[in-house]
C-alpha cells in the first residue's frame, strides 16, 4: 500500500505543479495585457499633450501679434476702484 500511496502523492503533486503553470502562464498573459494598455494610453496622453502645448503656443504667438497686455490693466484695476470705494 505505502507504493501506491507514494504514487497518488506523486499524481497529487504533478497535477498542482500543472495547475500553478497554468494559473501562472493565465496571470502573465494578464499582466502583459493591462502592460500593454498602460503603454498604450501614456502614449495617447503623450500626444495629447504635444497638442496642447502646441495649442498654447499658438495662443501666445496670436496675443503677441495682437498685443495681449489690454485684458490686465481691467483686472488690475477692478480691485483698486473696489479699494477706493470702501475707503470712501
Amino acid at each position: 500500500m505505502d507504493g501506491h500511496d507514494s504514487e497518488d502523492t506523486k499524481q497529487s503533486t504533478a497535477d498542482m505543479t500543472a495547475f500553478v503553470q497554468n494559473l501562472l502562464v493565465q496571470m502573465q498573459a494578464r499582466f502583459q495585457t493591462m502592460s500593454d494598455s498602460i503603454v498604450s494610453k501614456i502614449d495617447e496622453m503623450g500626444g495629447r499633450i504635444n497638442e496642447l502645448e502646441q495649442s498654447i503656443n499658438d495662443l501666445r504667438a496670436e496675443m503677441g501679434v495682437e498685443g495681449s497686455p489690454s485684458p490686465l490693466p481691467p483686472s488690475k484695476q477692478n480691485p483698486s476702484e473696489g479699494k477706493q470705494e470702501g475707503s470712501a
